[in-house]
């Protein structure tokens, strides 16, 4: 199937999760082969995009633990095999979207992919 099959991610969510993300020392929104994406260097923090199957999802990344746990958790979690520590999310507007679990999630990741130096000027609430 051609990129033209996927659906283009609503605009609304798009500048939702670069609030999140565009916030954040040197995290930089750019288009992706579908989709957008966020990178701090040449590290992906974030992937939303549009599937063949006309499903929303982004991926992201996590510790290998939290890998697992979310993978077990099951939808609108998935393990998205894209490395180790990445984790995938379902984005379904009528089941409903977290938007503050997605944030801390995003964040983590920024902080897991981001040079320790930026990761440490990032405020985060006590684990």
């Amino acid at each position: 199937m051609a990129l033209a099959d996927r659906p283009l991610v609503p605009e609304e969510w798009v500048l939702r999760i670069d609030a999140v993300l565009g916030a954040l020392p040197r995290c930089a929104q750019e288009p992706a082969w579908t989709g957008t994406r966020w990178r701090v260097g040449s590290a992906t923090v974030a992937h939303v995009f549009g599937g063949e199957d006309q499903v929303f999802r982004i991926t992201f990344r996590g510790e290998p633990d939290e890998v697992a746990a979310f993978e077990h958790m099951g939808h609108p979690y998935f393990r998205s095999g894209w490395g180790g520590n990445s984790i995938g999310m379902v984005l379904d507007e009528e089941a409903g979207i977290d938007w503050d679990e997605l944030a801390e999630l995003l964040t983590d990741s920024y902080c897991l992919q981001a040079p320790a130096r930026l990761a440490e000027q990032v405020a985060r609430p006590p684990a």
